[in-house]
């Protein structure tokens, strides 16, 4: 009878140990390829989330760039429209005084009122005649004989003005070198 029991506790205990009668356990880990599998899912999800963020950015940034170059001279426009009108009044005395001396002043407060306001928006004429040429200021047309040798590499006669805006060059100023 020994031996019998034996026998069945040892088949009880095969049977307890079997996969089939394995207890269910609910949060059982993953196995490796599911994990790698939730992971993937997970990355792939970030990404399409973070290109299409991107996307929305390269978006917003261009038309915030288009909108800003369309209004960025109305600024300069609207402070030069007070110009423009006396422009017209200036014309419209040409028609009807013959007095040049007072044609002459009115044209003349006309050009001191534009050159005062792009003085205000930033705008400054270089000063090169009697300095020295500068490449990075100036452009030369022609270099010319000079008779004194101070003048050598100086700038003699400006053919067109160069300009800064805030202190940065927007037109080189066109000049003849002596030489």
């Amino acid at each position: 009878m020994e031996e019998k029991d034996n026998v069945q506790n040892i088949s009880a205990e095969q049977v307890e140990n079997s996969p089939e009668n394995a207890p269910v356990v609910e949060n059982e880990p993953l196995s490796e390829l599911d994990q790698a599998k939730a992971d993937l899912a997970e990355q792939k999800d970030k990404y399409l989330r973070l290109m299409a963020e991107f996307d929305n950015y390269k978006r917003r940034t261009a038309k915030e760039r288009m909108d800003l170059i369309q209004t960025a001279g109305k600024d300069v426009i609207v402070s030069l429209l007070d110009v423009l009108d006396d422009c017209d009044r200036a014309e419209k005395q040409l028609g009807i005084s013959d007095d040049i001396a007072v044609q002459k002043e009115g044209i003349q407060l006309v050009f001191n009122k534009i050159r005062s306001t792009m003085q205000a928006k930033g705008l400054t004429a270089m000063e090169s005649i009697g300095k020295d040429f500068d490449a990075e200021l100036h452009e030369a047309i022609t270099e010319v004989p000079v008779p004194d040798d101070k003048q050598k590499g100086k700038v003699i006669d400006e053919v067109t003005k160069g300009y800064l805006l805030n202190e940065k060059i927007i037109r080189f100023a066109k000049v003849v070198v002596g030489k």
